[in-house]
């Protein structure tokens, strides 16, 4: 997005970059940028209208209303911003605001006030799952195209997109969406995780760090379209480690969203995944990241049809 890491791992948002302390630390262990925990969209909108019977666009995200006016009694969209200015003051990386949204409304305008504060960057985490059955595949990701826009009538910050894979036809509309002025696109956020509890008989959250596992979805798709975006491309979504790192670089990704890895294994693991990096280029003669980012992506691969291989009982039948 035209930021210059002095590492392709960035600390994804989360509730561990809603802290200075947090973000020093981060630098120290070699981060290349710091995602600022996210910033709801409801939060916007409720310190707008300062009332908490604000009940726009509750088809989409209905669960989260009360919980959002509950929370922004004690956590004021002031304080989002003090944060990213207090975040610029302490670290020399790039700091970039997050918002959680899933309409264009008038919440837009307070994106220049983002970049007012300091923000490097500002990626848009918008959440619509394909779910209201009387919305077509064309009106869902109407909404992609109509956030970007208003945002990037705003500002002049570089934008970004942390999507799902949710679309009917996810290759075309990350293709639209890099040429409708997204700087980049990270792929994939993660939505809630629901289970049931059958004794108590609610609905309770489950998996709610990624696992390695995680990682197959988003290489996929990383390899399939780093080629062919008109922007760049970072991965989260099952980077644990220098192997998952390494693996997403050469698939095509700019850089690497982390989280959940931090979680289950501490700060340490920014080290080890920059030194395993290190370790990696050294012992394949690349002198810099760019001599081998996307060197595996669909169009450079040996087999490219392996990624766009779904038939998975192939493998069991000894079909190459």
């Amino acid at each position: 997005m035209g930021l210059k890491l002095c590492s392709p791992v960035i600390i994804g948002s989360s509730g561990l970059t809603n802290s200075i302390e947090n973000i020093i630390e981060f630098e120290k262990r070699g981060a290349g940028a710091i995602v600022l925990k996210s910033l709801f969209e409801e939060q916007i909108k409720y310190e707008i209208s300062n009332t908490a019977s604000y009940q726009s666009s509750s088809n989409y995200y209905p669960e989260a209303h009360d919980y959002i006016a509950n929370y922004s009694h004690n956590h004021r969209v002031g304080e989002y911003l003090t944060l990213i200015r207090n975040a610029k003051q302490a670290v020399k990386i790039p700091v970039i605001a997050s918002i959680n949204c899933i309409t264009a409304d008038e919440w837009t305008s307070f994106a220049r006030k983002i970049e007012e504060a300091g923000a490097d960057a500002l990626e848009l985490n918008i959440f619509v799952m394909p779910s209201d059955p009387n919305m077509g595949a064309e009106q869902n990701e109407k909404i992609y195209f109509s956030i970007l826009d208003e945002v990037n009538k705003q500002v002049k910050i570089p934008v970004s997109l942390k999507i799902s894979y949710y679309f009917s036809g996810l290759a075309k509309t990350a293709l639209k969406l890099s040429w409708a002025g997204a700087k980049g696109i990270v792929l994939f956020n993660r939505f809630f995780s629901p289970d049931i509890n059958i004794e108590t008989m609610k609905v309770v959250a489950t998996n709610v760090f990624s696992t390695p596992d995680e990682i197959a979805t988003s290489l996929r798709w990383v390899a399939m379209l780093s080629d062919r975006l008109y922007c760049d491309i970072a991965a989260s979504t099952g980077v644990h480690d220098s192997t998952g790192l390494i693996k997403q670089l050469l698939a095509g990704a700019k850089a690497v969203q982390i989280a959940s890895t931090l979680y289950k294994n501490g700060f340490n693991r920014i080290d080890e995944m920059n030194a395993g990096l290190r370790t990696w280029m050294e012992k394949h003669g690349y002198k810099n990241t760019e001599e081998f980012i996307g060197l595996m992506s669909f169009r450079k691969a040996e087999n490219p049809a392996a990624y766009e291989r779904v038939q998975f009982m192939k493998h069991f039948a000894g079909i190459e």
